[in-house]
């Protein structure tokens, strides 16, 4: 997913947009209204700071929502509600106030990017993987051969990331951060457990593949066909 980060303070860009790298995200960087508006290069969102040097994001936010829908969540350190309103009377599709964590962040890029979906008029439903799986994320089930699998709320999660993008690697740090805390210090074992949980109550649908220092894998099981 391409991002377009619109913010003139360096540490804060430099910290977050190493972080949505970390996730797999392709980002732009610049750090002023002016660039932003001039960028010509596709983007699917929009990360959009207010206090800009040239220019106030608001002003930016409603230039882009004229050029079209690309979603535009504002990250400012503004919180007062009347620029969060402003901001969103503009055309923004979110709000998020610093600081904030790049988990944050992301949650609210995968959210507003689903609002987004919708708009080709095809109703929202459970993501299918493979022919025996299915995740409905908005009520938080899982579903085998059509049967509701009971999972805990950690092994919910961590399925939930791992289906985000099936067959990319992710690493023990990164799954850390996503399902349990970005603070996390704690030994890692809790994952392992976690992993072969969801090995032994999907068996069949999905392989969890674990890369030998590194993190694991979610693969959809070729032979995952109707029972």
């Amino acid at each position: 997913m391409r991002v377009l980060l619109v913010e003139d303070d360096e540490p804060v860009a430099q910290s977050l947009r190493r972080g949505l790298i970390r996730y797999g995200f392709e980002v732009e960087w610049v750090s002023t209204g002016g660039a932003a508006l001039s960028h010509e290069d596709p983007y699917d969102v929009v990360l959009l700071d207010l206090g800009l040097p040239d220019t106030d994001g608001l002003d930016v936010c409603r230039a882009l929502r004229e050029r079209g829908d690309v979603p535009i969540i504002v990250i400012s350190a503004r919180s007062d509600e009347t620029d969060r309103v402003v901001g969103l009377e503009l055309g923004a599709d979110d709000y998020v106030t610093k600081p904030f964590g790049v988990r944050e962040v992301i949650a609210r890029i995968r959210a507003v990017m689903r609002r987004a979906q919708p708009r080709t008029g095809v109703a929202a439903g459970p993501d299918a993987y493979g022919a025996r799986l299915t995740i409905d994320r908005k009520a938080a089930r899982v579903r085998l051969d059509g049967e509701e699998v009971p999972l805990t709320p950690k092994e919910y999660d961590l399925l939930a990331f791992l289906t985000e993008e099936p067959g990319a690697l992710m690493s023990r740090e990164q799954i850390m951060e996503a399902v349990w805390d970005a603070n996390w210090f704690g030994p890692t074992k809790t994952l392992d457990v976690h992993v072969a949980a969801l090995r032994r109550k999907l068996a069949g649908a999905v392989v969890i593949e674990a890369v030998r220092g590194v993190g694991f894998r979610l693969e959809i099981a070729k032979d995952a066909g109707v029972s």
